[in-house]
């Protein structure tokens, strides 16, 4: 009997994959998931950026990381950045007032959605959390190095960020010519958003599951979450820059309701892209032909 590879299989059965995939979704209950990562998450992302600032502050220039933050909340909240990088800045210019309570607190609040996003990942991945548990320790200390990592990576992009906005006020002189590069920095600067956000959710898929995951199945998660967002972002720019009303029907609450929804989106893709990789790790074993388990919650 000939052995398919996943990767064959995947490419000559598309539907068939994207359909086990939707159906393991909806067993695993992962609206029901996301809707509590997003919720967390919108608890955690405040904090997390005022940790994030005030570290940070210290090593690059203000005006540089809070344009940096405010470009890259622009992709997980369309159209909301403004506001929240200005509630950044205001906490930035009292933060000589906050004490080590008020610290401990933010820290706390920042790693909650890590704390949620590992347990849903262990309903998509239960297979792997039935073979092999992770210790308590682990899981507890887990938040506050990604936290360490994210501030890392934001540390790199500002300072990317900023040499090709400076790339962009440049121009090549030719006889006769003038070119402009702010278009070509334009184009590297969502590249370089892009890659940045593929990478972070390949880290998600590597860091959160229970187990070794191959960088290849991580990376397939990624791209297959990037894609959807990317497709989804752009959706929602255009629909609250045309169509929406969220702003007459909920007034004051507009911003928190936009924020929220776009994590609960952001989340459930993100879960979705976990549940491709879960569908993926089974074809050619056992379970591959096993109808999917439903999560109960009796």
């Amino acid at each position: 009997m000939t052995t398919v590879s996943p990767a064959s299989y995947v490419l000559s059965h598309p539907g068939s994959f994207a359909l086990r995939v939707l159906r393991g979704f909806r067993a695993n209950q992962g609206l029901l998931l996301a809707g509590a990562v997003a919720y967390y998450a919108l608890l955690s992302i405040v904090p997390l950026l005022i940790l994030m600032a005030i570290a940070l502050s210290h090593v690059i220039d203000q005006a540089a990381l809070l344009a940096a933050v405010g470009r890259y909340i622009g992709w997980l909240a369309p159209g909301q950045s403004s506001f929240i990088v200005g509630e950044l800045t205001n906490f930035l210019a009292h933060r000589e007032l906050m004490g080590w309570v008020l610290l401990a607190t933010m820290l706390f609040f920042s790693s909650l959605a890590f704390t949620v996003l590992e347990n849903a990942m262990s309903v998509i991945f239960l297979h792997r959390v039935a073979i092999r548990r992770r210790h308590f320790l682990v899981s507890a200390v887990l938040p506050y190095i990604y936290i360490l990592c994210l501030g890392i990576g934001l540390l790199l992009v500002t300072l990317v960020s900023g040499s090709l906005q400076a790339l962009g006020e440049k121009s090549i002189v030719l006889p006769g010519l003038s070119w402009s590069l702010s278009g070509f920095s334009g184009l590297l600067l969502y590249l370089v958003g892009l890659a940045g956000e593929v990478f972070l959710l390949t880290s998600v898929y590597l860091v959160m599951p229970v187990g070794r995951l191959s960088l290849r199945h991580a990376l397939i998660g990624g791209a297959t979450a990037a894609f959807f967002w990317e497709l989804t972002r752009h959706m929602l720019i255009w629909y609250f820059a045309t169509l929406s009303q969220v702003g007459v029907v909920y007034g004051s609450l507009t911003t928190a309701i936009v924020v929220l929804l776009s994590l609960e989106i952001a989340a459930t893709l993100l879960l979705l892209g976990a549940q491709v990789i879960s569908e993926y790790e089974r074809l050619g074993t056992a379970e591959q032909n096993a109808a999917p388990r439903p999560l109960r919650t009796d």
